[in-house]
């Protein structure tokens, strides 16, 4: 265990040391020659042993000494090299930037802002863990996440990657060969519903909304995913009907591989936002992606901020 004040001193030590001077120390380090010995005198003090020898025309080594400053002198480099390197981290764009993401975010979104943002800042290493869990930022290391509006806690700084969309129900054409078109959300019954179990062991309900009324309905059927990619392919093979975020299910849509289905009950969601915990722990590497986010993330509505999560300072 290191004591309180055990580093007192030592850049005082190894100053005279290195000069064998007591006057070119304090010159070195800016200070007057007593307040140098006196310095020294104190560690020399807490340390319970002598480490030089002091004469009126020279300043020498004790065996202490020696033996003091061949351990002492890499350590204290090391350190000095550590806080540059923090240093260095807290003035520009360098170091590890670590994103927790959920997969289908991937692709639709952070693609093409990985690719340009790895281009524009070479220094900067981009690390993308994609994960459905809600993860602690702090706790497990992450710089920043991305999630759905509605699961961001309201302490974060949200910054908006894409406008609000709908949460809409989808199905294949196969399937809707087989079981008739649901025409009013208590058809739901009688189909396969695919569902969506969270992080947190729940399962999802569906959202629905009916003329501005908000409400949410559970759902049942022979597929559980625990995340949209999947939930997206089961619905195009036909296992039954999936609700998801319109922009997974675009390309689905244009491909004729699935269809809409009560499309007058689909909700807003508030759209994909990156989070994190708070500007005055924005390093130069994270301030730089948001920037870049807000710089390519195409013109953001005001109703965009409306809908999305509260934003702290």
């Amino acid at each position: 265990m290191v004591r309180q004040g055990a580093l007192d001193g030592v850049e005082a030590f190894l100053s005279v040391a290195r000069h064998r001077s007591f006057r070119r120390a304090a010159a070195e380090l800016g200070v007057t020659p007593s307040a140098i010995s006196q310095a020294v005198r104190a560690f020399e003090a807490r340390l319970g042993a002598a480490l030089f020898i002091r004469t009126t025309r020279s300043v020498g080594l004790t065996e202490a000494g020696a033996r003091f400053l061949a351990r002492a002198q890499p350590a204290f480099e090391e350190l000095v090299a550590a806080g540059q390197g923090a240093r260095e981290l807290g003035q520009r764009p360098s170091g590890l930037l670590r994103l927790t993401v959920p997969p289908a975010v991937v692709p639709i979104v952070l693609e093409p802002l990985i690719a340009s943002f790895c281009q524009a800042y070479p220094e900067v290493e981009v690390e993308i863990a994609t994960s459905e869990k809600l993860v602690d930022l702090a706790a497990e290391g992450f710089d920043a996440g991305v999630r759905l509006g509605q699961f961001i806690a309201a302490d974060m700084v949200a910054v908006p990657l894409t406008r609000p969309f709908r949460l809409i129900i989808v199905a294949s054409p196969d399937y809707l060969t087989r079981k008739h078109r649901p025409e009013r959300p208590d058809d739901l019954r009688q189909h396969a519903c695919l569902r969506l179990r969270r992080s947190n062991g729940a399962l999802a309900l569906w959202s629905l909304s009916d003329r501005g009324r908000a409400s949410e309905i559970a759902v049942s059927g022979p597929f559980i995913a625990h995340d949209f990619p999947t939930m997206l392919g089961a619905a195009i093979k036909g296992v039954g009907l999936a609700q998801l975020p319109e922009p997974i299910a675009a390309e689905a849509l244009q491909a004729g591989k699935l269809v809409h289905v009560l499309e007058q009950f689909a909700p807003m969601a508030p759209g994909v936002f990156l989070y994190y915990p708070g500007r005055r722990q924005v390093l130069p590497k994270l301030r730089a992606f948001i920037d870049h986010v807000k710089s390519r993330a195409g013109a953001v509505t005001d109703k965009t901020g409306a809908h999305g999560p509260r934003k702290k300072g």
